[in-house]
């Protein structure tokens, strides 16, 4: 594969929000997803750990589906990043999206011990509401399908 994510809009995070366990860079524990542009398409790069096992061989589904979440927020992130005027790494704080929806369709087992693509396909549906189309393959071919609906995180999550 060889391909890899140079700038990641989760590395703009600020650190109090960079604790997610899909995608927080500062969760140790978590699995640390990152998303960045390919041309108009989102790109996520992860490869799942023995930890991340269902059956030997083959990746929890589980997994599947936070990498489906994490690279829809992400993407969401981006995509009105860039509507902004802005691109990873730019110094621009960018906007924080939480999951408002999460479907998976599990299409193949997902083999283990080999670099997952997570490709995903932007369409702005509301100002606040952002809706992805994912698809996760491991080398050609297509393991799962999915679909995020992400609204920017409300004001309330600023708050303790």
């Amino acid at each position: 594969m060889g391909e890899k994510v140079v700038a990641a809009i989760q590395d703009d995070y600020p650190d109090e929000f960079a604790w997610c366990y899909g995608c927080g860079r500062l969760n140790q524990e978590g699995l640390q997803i990152r998303t960045g542009w390919q041309g108009d398409e989102t790109l996520t790069i992860y490869t799942p750990e023995e930890k991340h096992m269902a059956l030997p061989g083959y990746v929890y589904g589980g997994v599947m589906a936070s990498l489906i979440d994490c690279h829809g927020t992400g993407s969401a992130a981006l995509a009105l990043h860039r509507k902004n005027g802005h691109e990873p790494g730019d110094g621009a704080e960018p906007p924080r999206f939480v999951t408002a929806s999460l479907h998976v369709d599990f299409i193949k087992p997902t083999p283990q011990n080999i670099p997952l693509k997570a490709v995903g396909r932007v369409e702005e549906i509301h100002p606040k509401k952002w809706k992805v189309e994912a698809e996760v393959f491991a080398g050609d071919a297509l393991c799962a399908r999915g679909e995020v609906v992400a609204v920017l995180m409300p004001q309330t999550f600023l708050s303790k």
